[in-house]
């Protein structure tokens, strides 16, 4: 009769099951979590993260690089980065070196409020990742990564 269990941790099965009870409530948590009330105002989603996080551990940096990051077509970027700009979120400027690449980046008055929405995922992350060791968190990010492919191709 099996356990559902191993010396060192769940079978595959046993782990599906527990991915697929947790992951419901990760991803409701994260829509859960509000803006800042210094961005309550503006129409911030969930899809808005990735690319506020990148701009912000990253730096300003062109269209075509975001969405090499968030492994998007550079129009839906555009469109985000767009919709962002007019709202007074995200600031754009001709690059010095290519005035024909629109770099991007936070607009000032925003920063410490994306700042400080995203130290709370930051927070809980570290917390986290801080027990595991450099092998174990590559694991479990190169499984994160793995998962979010195979869900992405079915």
């Amino acid at each position: 009769m099996s356990t559902g269990r191993e010396p060192d941790g769940p079978d595959v099965e046993a782990g599906v099951r527990a991915m697929l009870l947790l992951m419901p409530r990760l991803v409701g948590r994260a829509k859960r979590t509000p803006p800042p009330a210094s961005l309550a105002g503006f129409a911030l989603a969930p899809r808005h993260l990735s690319l506020l996080a990148y701009l912000l551990f990253d730096g300003p940096m062109p269209v075509r690089a975001l969405a090499e990051r968030l492994e998007v077509a550079p129009t839906t970027v555009s469109l985000m980065v767009g919709d962002l700009s007019r709202q007074g979120i995200l600031e754009r400027r001709e690059d010095e070196a290519d005035r024909r690449r629109t770099i991007v980046a936070i607009a000032p008055e925003h920063h410490d409020g994306i700042s400080g929405w995203l130290a709370k995922g930051a927070d809980a992350w570290r917390a986290a990742l801080d027990p595991l060791s450099p092998s174990e968190r590559r694991m479990f990010i190169e499984t994160l990564r793995r998962y979010e492919e195979a869900a992405r191709e079915s």
